[in-house]
C-alpha cells in the first residue's frame, strides 16, 4: 500500500497518509484526507519512503487520503474560508462580553464540519468553559480552544520575511526549533535585535540552520587564547574565522597576522595571562594610603575636647560662643565705655 507525506491544517501539520492500492498521487496535488480531527484539505508533498519516515520521527501523525480535490470541494472550501472571518468576529464579541483576558488569532473550520478550532494568545491560564458553551450554540458545531505562542501566531498570519521569501514557519517548518543568542554570536551575526528577530519578535529560525556546521568546523580550529606553533614561530590566537578557516594570531614581537589553520604546526596549550608591570618603590611611597601611622597624632577634628583644654572664647568675650554679661552698674560696653552720645577723648586731651 503506497504512503505519502501530506501537509494539512492551518498549522501546517505533517503526517504519513495511506491510500487505496490503485491510487497514485504526485507532489503538489490537493486531496481530501481523513485525519485525527476529521475530514480536511491536504497537500501531497512526497512519497513516504523509509528514509523520509525516519527523518520525521516516530511520533508523526497518520491518516488516510480519500480522494483528489474536486471542483465542488474547492467551492465549499472557499465558502468555509469566507465564513471563518464572520465567525472570528462573533468569537471576539463573546470574549468581550465575558471579559476574558485573551487575544483571538484565527478560527479554523474543518472541511467535514466536525469542529471549529479557535487559536488564541494569553499570558495566563484562561477559564473558557462558559465561552465554549456560548460559541457551540452560536456556531452550531463542536468548539476546540487552542492556546498558542507568538511563534505559532507568525506561522498562522505571517507572509514574507526580511529575506524576501515566505517565512519558514509558514512553508516547510513543522516544529519550531529553539534558537539562542549563542548561535548568533558563533556565526558572528549582528547582535542588533531588530535585525536578527523574525516576524514573531523572537530570534530568527534560520540562525539554527548552519549552527551545527559552524560547531563542527570550530572544533578543528585552535581555541581563542591558546598558544600555537606556526611556521614563523609562536603566537597566541586572538580570534577565529570559522568558515574560511583563518586565525588572527599575535606573534612574539606583538605583531598581529592572519594565518590559515593549515599553517598551525601544533597547539601548545592555553597561553598564560600577561603579567602586569612591577610597581616602582617611589610610586608606592608617593601613593596616599589614607591611613595614619600608629603613634602619630591627628589634627583632632571631629573629636571632643579634653577636660584640660581651655574653652574657646568668642570675639564678644563669652566662653563657648556666649556673650559675657556686664557687671552691675557698668555700661553695656564695659567700664571704659563713654556715655551714650559722647565720643572717646582724643590723644593728649584730658577727659
Amino acid at each position: 500500500m503506497p504512503k505519502y507525506v501530506v501537509r494539512y491544517g492551518s498549522m501546517r501539520h505533517l503526517g504519513v497518509f495511506t491510500c487505496r492500492a490503485r491510487d497514485r498521487y504526485a507532489r503538489g496535488q490537493r486531496v481530501i484526507a481523513r485525519t485525527g480531527r476529521g475530514q480536511e484539505l491536504g497537500e501531497v508533498l512526497v512519497e513516504a519512503t523509509d528514509h523520509v519516515v525516519s527523518q520525521m520521527g516516530e511520533d508523526h501523525r497518520t491518516g488516510q487520503i480519500l480522494r483528489l480535490e474536486s471542483a465542488e470541494d474547492a467551492v465549499e472550501i472557499r465558502r468555509l474560508h469566507a465564513q471563518e472571518e464572520s465567525e472570528l468576529a462573533t468569537c471576539e464579541r463573546r470574549v468581550g462580553e465575558l471579559g476574558l483576558d485573551m487575544q483571538l488569532v484565527q478560527v479554523e473550520r474543518l472541511y467535514g464540519g466536525e469542529r471549529v478550532i479557535i487559536y488564541y494568545l494569553a499570558e495566563q491560564r484562561v477559564d473558557f468553559r462558559e465561552l465554549v458553551k456560548v460559541l457551540a450554540r452560536d456556531l452550531q458545531t463542536r468548539v476546540e480552544m487552542r492556546q498558542i505562542g507568538v511563534r505559532d501566531e507568525a506561522k498562522l498570519l505571517a507572509d514574507y520575511g526580511d529575506c524576501g521569501k515566505p517565512v519558514c514557519c509558514n512553508t516547510h517548518l513543522s516544529e519550531m526549533p529553539p534558537v539562542s543568542m549563542k548561535m548568533a554570536k558563533l556565526q558572528k551575526a549582528t547582535l542588533d535585535p531588530t535585525k536578527i528577530s523574525g516576524r514573531c519578535g523572537r530570534l530568527k529560525c534560520c540562525l539554527r540552520y548552519e549552527y551545527d556546521t559552524y560547531n563542527e568546523l570550530q572544533k578543528s580550529l585552535p581555541k581563542v587564547g591558546y598558544e600555537v606553533l606556526t611556521r614563523d614561530g609562536k603566537g597566541r590566537v586572538l580570534s577565529q574565522e570559522i568558515l574560511t578557516g583563518e586565525l588572527l594570531v599575535q606573534t612574539e614581537d606583538n605583531r598581529r597576522v592572519v594565518i590559515r589553520s593549515d599553517d598551525v604546526v601544533s597547539v601548545l596549550g592555553k597561553a598564560p595571562k600577561p603579567k602586569k608591570p612591577p610597581r616602582s618603590a617611589d610610586a608606592d611611597d608617593q601613593k596616599p594610603t589614607g591611613k595614619r601611622p600608629k603613634g602619630q597624632p591627628g589634627d583632632g577634628r571631629g573629636k571632643r575636647r579634653g577636660r584640660d583644654e581651655p574653652p574657646r572664647r568668642d570675639r564678644r568675650g563669652g566662653a563657648d560662643g556666649r556673650a559675657a554679661d556686664p557687671p552691675p552698674g557698668s555700661a553695656p560696653g564695659g567700664d571704659d565705655a563713654p556715655p551714650s552720645g559722647e565720643s572717646p577723648p582724643a590723644a593728649g586731651e584730658e577727659p
